[in-house]
């Protein structure tokens, strides 16, 4: 062998080991190792292979690599090449690390990888060269498991099984043994458990936790939306049994240490099809001709005491989840819908916010604490909506079609009064508050009608009319207010804020050269004038072809809200304090919100904030797993729609334009689809970037972002949630 070979395979060798033995120290960070140790960890046990440790051990001490913290003891000395970040994996296995305080991710090349999974916390070292001025990089170590438990459809062969996950990003199947197969059948869609991933293996090990169902099923089909985000669909039984056990009875004991509301008229305004009533609005007509209204929520914290499990379970599950047809509660039904829920002719424990009001809806008095009250009447939006539409007290009559009871009926002048007077203090508060700067997201939420088997049989939009915004406005006051009340103390009180932070320049930026596609332009120039453009912007597209688009990409150019004890306050809102404190039956934060109210309207001292943060952190990771969910629900009943509709034409327009193709929304069910490139089959079209168009290069022929033009289903994927068009054609060309 040539002597420069031979060199060559030594200092490979060399550099082997050198990785090696880092790895070990690194692994052991804050353990300090003498040879013999890491020769254990590494498996070498002859005397040659340990000698040449120890050489190596003092040549990295040399170079400041490793220090000898004892005799012969050494540990890692970090370097500034190694960072610690999360791995957002692409669906080819490439990776790019995201690093607080680094500009720019690094990218990780699929053999780099180390067996790291999408959204792990990992160490990576960052390679002294640069790619094409990017950073790059290999994963070092895996610190820690975004998720153990994956949704996959199992392939069984004769001595074991692999599971293929599909909407991880995952760049590999997982194995699984056949002794772990338990009883789950080839093709059943599974929840699989990552039991480890040997050095050696291209593949982690695995066990079956639970088989789902077959793929395509509707159960199976939502079952395994919540468990692909983790989220439970059944309560433990030893939660369902102390929940069963609580004493939810109204003790006279109990009300003597509350402001008894009972004899105030009270009532409920919700969606006709809600099992839970939280919050109740009280009105009275004060002496000086002021009003008090009383803004009352469920006190569950008077049920859910710290550290029970009814209390942890809450915490765990940290929000209800509302798929498209069920809800998943944050509680168990006795609970949320009934001792906690505000029904009509039932007396309440609550906790409230009182507000003396004049007839300009200034807040002239408050009062924050616990309340007993009595809610007289039960209405639902369409309901309160015609009461306000009839625009009078006397004889304001319900129809039979809208009725919660099927039958015509007149509201009772005093609650006929109170609807309409809220509505016009509502209106102003609204007014008030646009002009302060808030943006008006009225988005159209899409609804499905189902039958008694859950199959859709059509679609509607819900929109939000006056009842809606009636209620919107009295729970903002309350939120806003108990925000204040406690961010405004000295000195300062850790508390749970809901903040949402100024949009980001590039987005904003990125929207406004969106929108002047369809001929609308933007003020950017500062804040005020940026919420003011986003406010017409929003009301010149409704009944526009390119309303749910302009919608969608105005909410997606916003930070996201949070829950946090560090207050930035609501740009979305234009609140300077902002908190939840209207819906503790389905969020946990609600609950957090009203024991620390009561802790401090009892004097007590500011509670630490550490704790605190952290519960936030969790309920703004349940909260986004839920809206996750909930939009897969929601995509997957829009496929399962499209099936029965396979041979009808869809007028709709052009959301989205790529490489691969182009996205079509249906304008009259919003369901979303692609036409594959590949599949325009008059030309051979190519994507513009700059002119979000793909161009035909024989004819020239455009498809450009907002057109308008016909397509029809071409694959309805119920286990992909995904929808294949094929384009018929523009608008303009078939119509003319």
């Amino acid at each position: 062998m040539p002597k420069r070979k031979k060199r060559r395979g030594k200092q490979k060798q060399n550099q082997a080991l050198t990785e090696q033995l880092l790895t070990v120290l690194r692994n052991h960070e804050n353990n300090p190792l003498n040879y013999k140790q890491i020769a254990a960890q590494l498996g070498v046990n002859d005397p040659s292979a340990r000698n040449h440790i120890t050489k190596k051990l003092k040549k990295l001490k040399e170079k400041g690599t490793i220090n000898e913290v004892s005799r012969g003891k050494y540990l890692w000395v970090p370097s500034k090449d190694y960072h610690t970040g999360v791995v957002d994996m692409t669906s080819r296995g490439q990776a790019y690390i995201v690093v607080d305080g680094l500009e720019q991710d690094i990218f990780v090349n699929q053999k780099n990888t180390n067996r790291a999974l999408h959204g792990d916390v990992v160490e990576v070292y960052i390679f002294k060269r640069r790619k094409q001025g990017k950073l790059e990089g290999e994963i070092t170590k895996v610190l820690e498991r975004k998720r153990t438990e994956f949704v996959g459809t199992i392939e069984i062969s004769e001595r074991f099984a692999f599971v293929q996950c599909n909407g991880y990003n995952m760049p590999t199947d997982i194995f699984v043994p056949k002794s772990q197969i338990g009883n789950a059948n080839n093709g059943d869609k599974v929840l699989v458990k990552m039991e480890g991933w040997e050095a050696h293996s291209d593949s982690p090990v695995g066990s079956i936790i639970k088989v789902l169902g077959k793929p395509g099923e509707h159960h199976t089909e939502i079952h395994a939306i919540l468990a692909q985000y983790g989220l439970p669909y059944e309560f433990p039984k030893e939660v369902e049994d102390f929940a069963n056990n609580l004493d939810t009875r109204i003790h006279e004991k109990e009300i003597k240490k509350r402001r008894d509301m009972r004899e105030v008229l009270t009532f409920t305004i919700d969606p006709k099809d809600a099992k839970d009533f939280d919050d109740a609005l009280s009105f009275e007509t004060l002496e000086n001709g002021n009003y008090e209204i009383g803004i009352h929520i469920a006190d569950v914290s008077h049920y859910l005491q710290p550290g029970n499990v009814l209390d942890d379970e809450a915490f765990e599950r940290a929000t209800s989840v509302y798929l498209v047809d069920r809800v998943v509660p944050m509680l168990p039904e006795i609970l949320s819908n009934n001792a906690c829920s505000l029904r009509p002719n039932e007396e309440k424990y609550t906790f409230s916010a009182v507000f003396e009001m004049n007839k300009k809806a200034e807040v002239v008095n408050q009062w924050f604490g616990r309340t007993v009250t009595y809610s007289d009447a039960r209405f639902a939006y369409e309901e309160a909506q015609a009461v306000i539409e009839h625009g009078s007290a006397e004889n304001a009559i319900v129809p039979k079609d809208i009725a919660l009871n099927g039958k015509e009926y007149t509201v009772q002048t005093p609650i006929a009064e109170a609807i309409l007077t809220l509505d016009e203090l509502a209106k102003k508060l609204r007014t008030k508050r646009m002009r302060q700067g808030a943006i008006s997201f009225d988005k159209v939420e899409v609804k499905f009608i189902l039958d008694e088997h859950n199959e859709p049989e059509g679609v509607y939009f819900k929109e939000s009319k006056d009842a809606n915004k009636l209620i919107e406005e009295f729970m903002l006051l309350a939120n806003r207010s108990v925000a204040e009340f406690i961010g405004k103390q000295s000195p300062k009180k850790t508390f749970v804020y809901r903040v949402h932070d100024e949009p980001d320049d590039e987005k904003i930026a990125s929207l406004e050269k969106f929108v002047k596609r369809f001929g609308y332009s933007m003020n950017t120039r500062d804040r005020k004038s940026t919420a003011a453009s986003l406010n017409k912007l929003l009301s010149d597209v409704v009944g526009k072809k390119e309303q749910n688009l302009v919608d969608t990409l105005a909410i997606r150019s916003m930070s996201k809200a949070v829950y946090t004890t560090h207050n930035i306050g609501h740009y979305g809102l234009s609140f300077d304090y902002y908190t939840h404190f209207t819906s503790p039956i389905r969020r946990y934060p609600d609950v957090m919100v009203h024991r620390l109210l009561q802790h401090y309207l009892d004097g007590k001292d500011s509670v630490k904030e550490d704790p605190i943060e952290d519960k936030c952190g969790h309920s703004s990771e349940m909260e986004n797993l839920a809206a996750n969910a909930e939009r897969d629900s929601i995509k997957y009943m829009q496929v399962k729609y499209m099936q029965d509709h396979q041979d009808q034409e869809f007028l709709g327009v052009i959301s989205g334009v790529t490489e691969w193709g182009i996205y079509v929304e249906i304008i009259s069910n919003k369901c979303e689809g692609m036409v594959r490139l590949q599949d325009l089959k008059d030309d051979h079209y190519v994507f513009d970037k700059e002119e979000y168009a793909v161009i035909g290069q024989r004819t020239h022929h455009r498809y450009t972002l907002g057109d308008e033009v016909y397509v029809k289903v071409k694959q309805a994927d119920l286990v992909r949630k995904h929808l294949d068009f094929l384009m018929l054609g523009h608008r303009k060309d078939l119509e003319d």
